[in-house]
């Protein structure tokens, strides 16, 4: 069993910078892979990043690659995405997730443990 609990969410203007941290708890040793996953008002729910629990083996989106930035901080046990250049199409509710059995993947379906999101707002 694993709980997760995103934070860092809020407003920021378009080409600013936003940081958010997911904390896991429980059965963390189980986690192979933590995503991140974003779902703006109207629209289904995307992948945006991803990194190898004991491995930090990352991937992302192709729509925040080069901006955004996934990592462990291992000491808080948190995983961080730090998002520069944000763009109004960027705003959601950002949820962390964690993914047991092995393998990377950008598939929500594969991931089974979840936060309950935070929201992340780019003004133009």
């Amino acid at each position: 069993q694993v709980q997760l609990v995103e934070s860092g969410g809020g407003l920021v203007q378009a080409g600013g910078s936003l940081r958010l941290s997911c904390a896991a708890s429980g059965f963390t040793s189980s986690i192979y892979a933590m995503g991140w996953f974003r779902q703006a008002p109207g629209k289904e729910r995307e992948f945006v990043a991803a990194i190898g629990w004991s491995r930090t083996n990352t991937y992302y989106a192709n729509s925040v690659k080069g901006r955004f930035t996934i990592s462990r901080n291992y000491a808080k046990n948190t995983v961080d995405l730090q998002m520069n250049s944000l763009k109004p199409e960027d705003t959601a509710v950002y949820y962390c997730a964690a993914k047991i059995p092995p393998g990377m993947s950008t598939l929500e379906e594969q991931y089974t443990s979840w936060g309950q999101g935070t929201q992340v707002t780019v003004s133009s």
